[in-house]
């Protein structure tokens, strides 16, 4: 069950806060009493309530904004609890001053914005003791360790637990809470009105993980990276698995480069399905691995890992998918159907992604030129692949048949600017940017303006997915959801319904895995 946190100053935007939440299907509200400036009319604020609620007065130094004396939060407090409400928040030296009364519901609750205590068992053991009901432990989680640590104290607590680790590291102990016996877990009407961090919103909660079916039987994939919170993965692989109405969820898994290892077997314990890895794992993941295809190898980079009993078996996606966009347009450009064969290639960066469609074009006898802010990184590349490195500053001198953006510059938020200027090109190159948000980025704009053909980075995003999503599940992806999905993440003000024939455009072959 969600349980929807609300925090207003008013009592009228309270009051219409918890009827909105109510008739988009919530069943529990949190009213946070802390936040209402004015004096606190309890009968205003529950008189045909529509859900049950938690009632909740938290102190400056509980993480709250209380600032009226201890007194009259615990006769506020009190006044709740002798009109019935549904359950109580109380910390442990509130919930000693006040008794149990009648059918409401006792939380007993801790609050540490600074990290994740060494003693969280004796902590727990603690608050159960307090005549809880329910224990409620949000703690700040400094690594995934610490989320790890949480989700096994809820698994085995013996009293109901609500175990939060807040921020990033900890998001998977929101989405996944019910899975490891929480009664309940928190959310937000809208991710603006956070009052903790990491809180996800009651949309995201509903219909990208749809957190409250999630059960023991689910299967579990994700995406590791450090940082996450930015990724669009989890919203296409989720709509994926509705889509073919699959009891499987794709969660998002901040891990640092120093816990790999950790979160690794931490996977294997807890039978996760499979990963999409990105930065900064895609090459320090390799030797980890049981297994690892050709291309994974050769490219020195993997951004898929899939798990089968004790084998963890890595793929490149990225390098398919690219390669996919590449011969797509290049063969139309040419007319042949292997034309890559003595092609001038210039590829901007030197990291993953640019590792993997390197790779593949030097494996179709390309002609390929690095170059990157990192000249030493530019130079190692290109002499695996046989290729040549030169400077940054360099690089419009360079007029190629196919030029390829593998930097982030140009990514949302910083959108005003390009890592190439396209004026001098001429439409007989080919220009590829990896980035897919914006989808038209300046760069790509450029290339438009020089009369170039492009390949954009949502067409690659959507096809390594797609190709992701058949290893995890077997089946055929459905690349139309997986379209309409991102397009909409990226451009909410200018999404329209894709019409059939944008939806026609967006199918494709894969190649075989």
């Amino acid at each position: 069950m969600l349980c929807v946190t609300v925090a207003r100053t008013r009592h009228k935007h309270t009051i219409a806060e918890h009827q909105q939440v109510a008739e988009l299907g919530a069943k529990l509200v949190e009213l946070r009493l802390d936040y209402i400036g004015r004096s606190i009319d309890l009968g205003r604020l529950l008189k045909d309530r529509p859900t049950p609620v938690v009632v909740t007065c938290r102190r400056r130094e509980d993480g709250g904004r209380w600032e009226r004396t201890e007194e009259e939060r615990l006769m506020l407090l009190r006044s709740a609890i002798a009109m019935g409400i549904e359950y109580v928040d109380l910390e442990e030296d509130t919930a000693k001053k006040i008794p149990r009364y009648g059918k409401t519901k006792r939380i007993v609750s801790l609050h540490n914005f600074e990290g994740t205590p060494d003693d969280l068992e004796d902590l727990h053991r603690t608050l159960s003791e307090v005549d809880a009901d329910i224990v409620k432990i949000a703690v700040q989680a400094n690594s995934f360790r610490d989320t790890a640590r949480m989700l096994d104290l809820m698994r085995n607590a013996q009293v109901p637990t609500i175990g939060i680790s807040m921020g990033d590291f900890g998001t998977p102990t929101r989405i996944l809470a019910t899975r490891y016996n929480a009664p309940f877990t928190y959310c937000v009407f809208n991710s603006d009105r956070r009052v903790a961090p990491g809180q996800l919103s009651f949309d995201q909660m509903t219909n990208v993980y749809r957190a409250e079916s999630i059960g023991p039987e689910t299967r579990l994939f994700g995406v590791v990276a450090d940082p996450v919170a930015h990724s669009y993965s989890p919203l296409i692989h989720n709509a994926s698995f509705l889509a073919h109405n699959l009891d499987c969820r794709y969660v998002p898994f901040r891990v640092a480069a120093n816990e790999l290892d950790f979160f690794l077997r931490w996977c294997k314990q807890e039978k996760i399905g499979g990963l999409s890895v990105t930065i900064p794992h895609k090459q320090s993941i390799l030797p980890m691995l049981t297994q690892a295809e050709s291309a994974a190898q050769g490219i020195g980079a993997c951004n898929t890992v899939v798990f089968s009993g004790e084998e963890m078996v890595g793929y490149n996606t990225d390098y398919r998918a690219a390669m996919d966009c590449l011969t797509e347009a290049y063969s139309k450009m040419t007319g042949k159907e292997d034309p890559f064969e003595k092609a001038a290639v210039l590829i901007l960066g030197n990291g993953g992604v640019s590792r993997a469609v390197a790779y593949g074009l030097a494996q179709r006898r390309a002609l390929i030129t690095i170059t990157g802010r990192n000249a030493n990184a530019s130079q190692r590349l290109a002499s695996e692949l046989s290729g040549k490195a030169i400077s940054w500053s360099d690089r419009h001198l360079v007029t190629p048949d196919i030029l390829v953006n593998g930097t982030p510059v140009g990514m949302f938020p910083e959108m005003d600017d390009t890592p190439f200027q396209t004026s001098n090109l001429t439409g007989k190159t080919l220009v590829f940017d990896t980035i897919y948000n914006p989808e038209q980025t300046l760069f790509i704009k450029g290339a438009r303006a020089s009369q170039c053909p492009v390949v954009t980075g949502l067409q690659m995003f959507v096809r390594q997915a797609a190709y992701q999503y058949r290893l995890f599940t077997g089946k055929e992806p459905p690349v139309d959801v997986m379209v309409k999905t991102i397009k909409k993440a990226i451009s909410p003000v200018n999404y329209k319904d894709i019409d059939d024939e944008d939806e026609q455009d967006s199918t494709f072959d894969f190649q075989t895995i």
